[in-house]
């Protein structure tokens, strides 16, 4: 986990061949601290580092970012609003690496859509 105690999995499942994972964000996380002080909000490069965290939930292995094939944010995630996020994920692997699509919601609605490789990596 790159950030200590930022979220917990509150519930996962997998349903024809797609991972769900509902999580919930840490509201009082140090994060919050710097970013931004009265209006948090999540930064994106930890949004897009919970689809790597869960890949490697998923398959059980180290990964490292490789490329982003397609990264749309679409709304901000403000924990003090909506602390749960639910991850749907397409995972699959091919020589060595990792394909993930993946959608991060809340109820709001689409906070991040997601195209990613990663590749494994020796632990």
């Amino acid at each position: 986990m790159l950030l200590k105690n930022f979220y917990s999995v509150v519930n996962s499942s997998e349903e024809n061949g797609k991972h769900f994972t509902q999580i919930e964000i840490n509201k009082d996380h140090e994060i919050y601290d710097g970013h931004f002080p009265g209006r948090p909000v999540t930064p994106g490069v930890i949004l897009m580092n919970l689809f790597k965290e869960e890949a490697e939930r998923r398959c059980g292995c180290k990964l490292q970012f490789k490329k982003g094939n397609n990264v749309k944010f679409m709304a901000v995630v403000d924990p003090n609003t909506d602390a749960v996020l639910n991850l749907e994920t397409e995972i699959t692997e091919e020589n060595q690496e990792i394909k993930l699509k993946g959608i991060a919601k809340n109820s709001a609605g689409i906070s991040l859509k997601i195209n990613s490789l990663y590749k494994k990596v020796e632990s």
